[in-house]
């Protein structure tokens, strides 16, 4: 006796499979359902067991479950390796299961990420959010299916819990400062970052323009990014962005040497851009001509300073944001809300790194990130 049987996997919102089976007789239908039922067990336990979904294992039979954090970053960059080994960090020392994503395609790509996280399950996320003003939807979707928090760049008025970060508007005046200290007279300035729209690259970007026209404190300042401004013998020329995109940044950089030959300092606010800053430097012959200031802890950015192409850096701590990611929300998940404090704002403040200091501040970063050595016998 024919019949056909329609089979549909689906695993916490997921459909994972589905087809249509005709069957001619009774018993070729039991042994049809008992391949579909191995199917089911392979592909549920590929979702929930050990394997790049989970980076660090499921949970054995018997066992209670562990919960599952998500860390995405606003773009694929070295800055982010340091900050997924944070995350390892925690996530061994809690016992519980993360998923690290750097998504490509800006805020589109984010969004993607985001709504695949929330069909998946997962306990809690802690996001960099690339365009704050334009995410609030998927963002307060996030918090109202899920634990939300934000690490590197805020958005302060989703229904976020927590922002674990720097304040990057007074990090900014720090980077104004390296600029100050390696042109004490004065000098022709172009600024570049990924993006303005980027709660982070705004007020760093605002901060070094305050710091180096005299201006009193306002985190909520802005200057357009195409005005020419002067003063306290500074010209700032303009700020180029890239929207991430390390090719653009290079030839940003470019494109300022040829339009402004007589540019005295060139400041990267990206971890990507002061070395995209120092090849375009290294091909028109300018290094050390030319002063470069920068931002973040990217290895060619830690050696030019010791090589004396870069005055300095002022650095995050990407390390810590991953760590503190995954315990406030594995706090969060398990009721403790003290974690959070009244200004929802967990400060790991920023440092400035230049000659005197970098390779201690490297050596360590290294004892932090680099891979443990396996021994053999």
């Amino acid at each position: 006796m024919g019949c056909s049987v329609r089979y549909r996997i689906v695993y916490r919102g997921r459909l994972l499979y589905q087809g249509i089976d005709l069957i001619k007789y009774q018993d070729e239908n039991m042994k049809k359902f008992a391949v579909l039922s191995a199917v089911v067990a392979a592909v549920l336990a590929g979702v929930t067991g050990c394997g790049p979904a989970n980076q660090s294992g499921g949970s054995n039979e018997g066992e209670e479950k562990k919960p599952l954090f998500a860390f995405v970053t606003n773009m694929p960059a070295s800055f982010w390796v340091i900050a997924q080994k944070g995350v390892e960090k925690a996530a061994a020392d809690l016992n519980v299961d993360y998923k690290v994503d750097m998504p490509t395609g800006g805020s589109v790509g984010q969004k993607r990420v985001l709504e695949d996280h929330l069909a998946r399950g997962v306990n809690g996320i802690a996001v960099s959010v690339i365009d704050p003003a334009n995410q609030l939807d998927i963002l307060n979707q996030v918090a109202s299916r899920s634990i939300l928090i934000t690490h590197d760049a805020d958005a302060p008025d989703s229904d976020r819990k927590v922002y674990i970060g720097m304040d990057n508007y007074i990090a900014g005046r720090m980077c104004g400062k390296l600029v100050k200290e390696t042109l004490p007279n004065g000098g022709k300035v172009m600024i570049y970052v990924g993006r303005i729209e980027q709660d982070n690259g705004r007020r760093r970007r605002q901060g070094v323009i305050d710091e180096l026209l005299g201006r009193s404190e306002d985190a909520m300042r802005f200057d357009p990014p195409d005005a020419s401004l002067s003063g306290n013998g500074y010209e700032i020329l303009g700020t180029l962005t890239d929207q991430g995109d390390p090719v653009r940044a290079k030839a940003n950089a470019e494109d300022t040497l040829t339009r402004h030959p007589d540019i005295n300092c060139m400041v990267g606010l990206f971890a990507y851009n002061p070395p995209a800053i120092l090849e375009a430097l290294s091909q028109a012959g300018k290094l050390n001509e030319v002063k470069v200031v920068a931002f973040d802890e990217d290895d060619v950015s830690l050696q030019g300073i010791i090589d004396g192409t870069i005055h300095g850096t002022v650095v995050q701590n990407p390390y810590m944001y991953g760590y503190k990611s995954i315990e406030v929300l594995n706090a969060i998940y398990k009721g403790d809300t003290s974690v959070i404090p009244e200004s929802k704002f967990i400060d790991i403040p920023a440092r400035s790194i230049r000659k005197d200091n970098v390779q201690e501040f490297w050596d360590d970063l290294k004892s932090k990130t680099m891979e443990p050595e396996s021994s053999e016998g």
